[in-house]
């Protein structure tokens, strides 16, 4: 009788380099919001993944950067307290960015993590050449001793499947780490947040995202259907026009996105009212950052 495998594995790499769009691929489901934007994830977000004989945990994390802020700062302690825990690290590198000092750094700190069985990943092999690849694969085999070297699309689907069949075998033996009917380790509260957090970051300028926070205020049940309030939270009095826009316009379609996206996440209408807020500062402030979840 084969022996039952479960573990958890952990996407690491620069911010902006198809982790969270990978994890939702091999999932099948959209658990981690996605966007153009860098430094788009925040939180430890699991997703689970079953098999007949192995269950999977994937952790998708925040990317690993220079922090300029005590917000950048927790993000990478983050990171670091998480690979502390997991059986499968696996390290990220786009095709069509060059191997740099960044991915250097990340993967030498990767030994301090002896325990976790390490395998490189290849990302957004959908946008290079054969020979750009090619090469983009001898550069990420130099950066280390690889259990395994994937090129994978999370985008496209090419070779998730086989990514996920390596992951699973790297898993060690283990009893079930989690109930069948669990999907992911986030609240739809979590999740509410997220989606909305994810229209904002796609619709407002560049100069924007890493000041966006959301929390949930509260949710109003009634016969018709649940009135979800929100806030959308923004470091200074210009930010908040921006996030508005002319008579409420960016707003509503900031609004208007998320809400489809919240419908499709619950199966149900909702009504989706989100309130701008100013908290000066806040990426850099102890205080603010804790009433924000950070």
């Amino acid at each position: 009788m084969t022996e039952f495998r479960a573990g958890f594995v952990s996407f690491v790499g620069r911010p902006n380099v198809g982790k969270s769009t990978l994890m939702n691929a091999i999932v099948g489901q959209k658990f981690a919001i996605t966007s153009s934007k860098p430094q788009t994830t925040r939180k430890a977000i699991r997703a689970i993944l079953n098999r007949e004989d192995s269950q999977l945990i994937i952790v998708d994390l925040p990317g690993v950067h220079r922090p300029r802020t005590l917000l950048g700062q927790r993000l990478n302690d983050l990171v670091t307290s998480t690979l502390t825990d997991v059986d499968v690290i696996a390290f990220c590198s786009p095709a069509n960015e060059k191997v740099g000092p960044g991915d250097k750094h990340i993967v030498a700190d990767l030994e301090r993590f002896p325990k976790s069985r390490k395998i490189a990943i290849v990302t957004k092999v959908d946008t290079v050449s054969k020979e750009r690849l090619a090469e983009h694969l001898m550069d990420v085999q130099a950066l280390g001793d690889w259990a395994e070297i994937v090129p994978v699309s999370g985008l496209k689907g090419i070779q998730v499947e086989l990514l996920s069949d390596l992951l699973f075998k790297q898993l060690p033996v283990s009893p079930k780490l989690y109930p069948d009917d669990v999907e992911t380790g986030e609240s739809d509260d979590d999740l509410i947040c997220e989606l909305v957090r994810e229209a904002a970051l796609e619709l407002v300028d560049d100069e924007l995202p890493h000041s966006l926070a959301v929390t949930l205020d509260e949710i109003v049940l009634s016969d018709d259907k649940p009135n979800i309030h929100v806030s959308l939270w923004v470091e200074r009095d210009s930010q908040k026009g921006i996030v508005i826009g002319k008579a409420g316009s960016m707003l509503k379609k900031i609004g208007s996105e998320a809400r489809t996206q919240i419908q499709a996440l619950l199966g149900y209408p909702v009504h989706l009212s989100i309130q701008v807020r100013v908290a000066p500062d806040w990426q850099r402030n102890p205080k603010q950052l804790g009433k924000l979840g950070f």
